[in-house]
């Protein structure tokens, strides 16, 4: 297996080609001289860890940011990208790794905004939702374009994130984890619209923590770590170790169940519960489910998207109401508690979405931390700093996150480390039980170790531990027990000794030999 050259001479299908890129904020050096190519007509995927400088270079090549140095060409000529704008002017389009929507304005005009369809007499609305509608069919989902972005759910955000791109009819478009909210059956789909797109010219640069998932897709393989590239080469010279080792320089692993403690008592218990489908069908997404889970016990639900993961948590943890059932928290009947009563008994919850229900973007590191536990840093009416400084001190240290401080921009870290700092603020509740709803979304595989070790290292000190995933690793890796859910009921539990084969067959997913 070659690791080839780095240096990389200009391939004569470079339609977009970034030479001795360098990007420095202060001391920090997000980029270090790399260079990168884009080839018309195919993908190429980008692989590296969280913070590797991925989204910094995507961002140079898209015009939201300046390099300190280097030449981006295009067509072989340099060109300079004031602007995101002047990028877009080029052919050059990007769907960030956050999704950048209003969640108040329509599908319509989230896809139009900024570059609406004008008349002499104003704006086309009708042409608008048309085209908007055209790109829903394109994409095979069901969306209405006058639906409001908030209505919802992820992975249709993600959609209308995706046909945004798209309705620009782009001739680069760069896809920074467009798949990482998507249903199995929406990425079939984004890879049939990919290859589409290529086979009419466009060419694409993509990036996905999926490490299998890219593997379908690709065409060229570029690895960065640390600013720097390390290793390029083209589909047919690569597998899935070859990434990894490039990308992190050994074969990580997502760890094993935690051994040599004892299960302690029923930590949490779920009976008969139901849970009714919000688009008001009058079906159940979670339909009378029970599961008991212990002390120091590591629970792994597994499903495919609309399996009812999320709602069961949800409904748990007080954000969306039961249509029948109960749910004790070390014997107590909890249903009738608010969120914060939930926290106060011993109950988190990580949601799947940091950026929207995990983390204030306006506050610091610290500030974050602190927020689930701010009332026992309460004294009357005045709240006491030192004994808050230290918590963030002691919180950042034990959850192992990179940051400059407690006083750093959230902003700054990155994805790996703002879903350690979720977690980080869950734990200082001193929580009981912690639910987390897929807690890898969006970081890579190193981080996921991280994020995985952690929680096996608590569930030793008797922290019973409940997470979510529609990753079939991720269910073989530190769980002692996997449920496996299907249309919101339990269709197999699983201990030891599971195959992949038999997570897939029972969650309904067609197994591919």
């Amino acid at each position: 297996m070659s690791t080839t050259d780095t240096r990389g001479a200009v391939p004569g299908d470079a339609v977009l080609s970034a030479r001795n890129i360098a990007k420095a904020y202060g001391n920090i050096h997000a980029l270090k001289g790399v260079n990168f190519d884009v080839h018309r007509g195919k993908v190429t995927t980008l692989f590296g860890e969280n913070g590797a400088g991925k989204s910094t270079l995507m961002k140079i090549l898209s015009g939201v940011v300046q390099p300190t140095s280097g030449v981006i060409e295009l067509d072989g000529d340099p060109v300079t990208f004031s602007s995101a704008s002047d990028a877009r002017d080029c052919g050059i389009s990007i769907i960030h790794q956050e999704l950048s929507l209003a969640p108040n304005l329509s599908v319509r005009d989230n896809i139009f905004m900024g570059r609406e369809l004008r008349t002499a007499s104003g704006i086309d609305f009708a042409e608008e939702a048309s085209q908007a509608r055209a790109l829903m069919t394109e994409l095979e989902e069901d969306i209405d374009p006058m639906t409001l972005v908030e209505d919802l759910r992820l992975g249709q955000q993600q959609i209308v994130e995706i046909a945004r791109a798209l309705s620009v009819d782009a001739r680069i478009l760069i896809m920074d984890e467009p798949t990482s909210a998507l249903s199995a059956t929406e990425v079939e789909v984004l890879f049939k619209v990919i290859r589409d797109l290529t086979g009419r010219g466009v060419s694409i640069v993509y990036i996905s923590h999926h490490l299998e998932e890219a593997l379908q897709i690709t065409d060229y393989a570029v690895v960065l770590r640390d600013g720097a590239m390390t290793a390029k080469a083209d589909r047919k010279d690569i597998d899935l170790e070859w990434i990894v080792r490039n990308m992190v320089g050994e074969n990580y692993n997502l760890g094993t169940p935690p051994t040599g403690h004892e299960f302690g008592e029923v930590a949490l218990s779920i009976e008969d519960v139901s849970v009714a489908d919000v688009s008001g069908s009058g079906a159940s997404v979670v339909d009378h489910l029970s599961l008991d889970v212990r002390e120091g016990e590591i629970v792994c639900i597994y499903g495919l998207m609309g399996a009812g993961r999320t709602e069961l948590l949800e409904c748990i943890a007080g954000r969306v109401p039961k249509t029948g059932g109960r749910v004790f928290l070390k014997g107590e009947e909890i249903s009738r508690l608010s969120i914060a009563d939930r926290i106060k008994r011993g109950l988190a919850l990580v949601p799947e979405d940091r950026q929207r229900d995990g983390l204030v973007q306006t506050m610091s590191v610290g500030e974050n931390l602190s927020l689930a536990s701010i009332g026992s840093f309460a004294r009357r009416m005045f709240l006491s700093r030192g004994r808050e400084r230290l918590m963030i001190d002691r919180s950042i240290r034990s959850v192992h996150i990179k940051t400059a401080g407690g006083g750093a921009a959230i902003g700054s870290l990155s994805g790996g480390n703002q879903q350690k700092v979720v977690i980080g603020k869950m734990l200082t509740t001193e929580p009981t039980v912690i639910l987390l709803d897929e807690p890898s979304r969006g970081i890579d595989i190193g981080a996921k170790a991280e994020v995985f070790r952690l929680l096996a290292e608590r569930a030793a000190k008797g922290l019973a531990v409940v997470f979510s995933t529609s990753e079939v690793a991720e269910c073989l890796s530190i769980a002692h027990r996997i449920v496996v859910m299907h249309r919101g009921r339990i269709s197999a539990q699983f201990g030891s000794g599971v195959t992949k084969e038999q997570i897939m067959a029972a969650s309904g997913e067609a197994v591919i030999a």
